[in-house]
């Protein structure tokens, strides 16, 4: 494949693939592929959701060894969209509160396997955001759902999956399990 710029994410975890991977499409011209060098599981689903959001082309990865190649090709003018945000979030200290004051929440942590058995939040539903697709009906359209990973921006995409698919109590907690005070649990899952 005819690669116009590489982004060296490798070693770098969620969000800064993502934040490599805008900067560097600046600065190539429509029609031009970036290629992103990652060693983050969950870069896959981050790079896809962010090429879906932006109306940028997600052409495909290759696994080389630990190293995932993802490529883009720039969208023309027409072609491209804003960036757009989920718009219902809820500060992370206010989720604490609630599960301090054992209120029944629903959490869907959306990080990789290996994030989520490191620490998660007790009772976090955990389905990373790679298998979301194709797990929603593990979901209750009906019911509150707060979607965490590690900063707020796996989770910002997750919710606008699940907005699209006609969840309508969803929120996105900002900032993340990085500043998660709380009591948190190791291991696999619960369910």
């Amino acid at each position: 494949m005819n690669v116009d710029l590489v982004v060296d994410a490798r070693g770098l975890s969620c969000p800064m693939p993502i934040v490599r991977t805008k900067k560097a499409m600046e600065q190539l011209q429509p029609g031009q592929v970036l290629e992103v060098q990652a060693t983050d599981k969950g870069s896959l689903a981050d790079i896809q959701g962010w090429a879906k959001n932006t109306g940028h082309q997600y052409i495909g990865t290759i696994e080389e060894g630990d190293v995932l190649k993802h490529y883009l090709r720039k969208a023309n003018p027409t072609e491209s969209k804003e960036e757009t945000k989920y718009p219902h979030v809820v500060a992370l200290d206010e989720l604490q509160k609630k599960v301090e004051n054992n209120e029944q929440v629903f959490i869907l942590d959306v990080r990789e396997e290996a994030e989520y058995v490191f620490g998660h939040i007790p009772g976090a539903y955990h389905i990373p955001l790679g298998q979301l697709s194709e797990r929603m009906n593990e979901l209750n359209k009906d019911e509150t759902i707060y979607v965490i990973c590690r900063t707020g921006n796996r989770s910002d995409l997750a919710a606008q999956q699940l907005a699209e698919k006609g969840f309508t109590h969803v929120f996105n907690v900002i900032p993340g399990m990085t500043e998660w005070k709380g009591t948190i649990i190791k291991g696999g899952n619960e369910q």
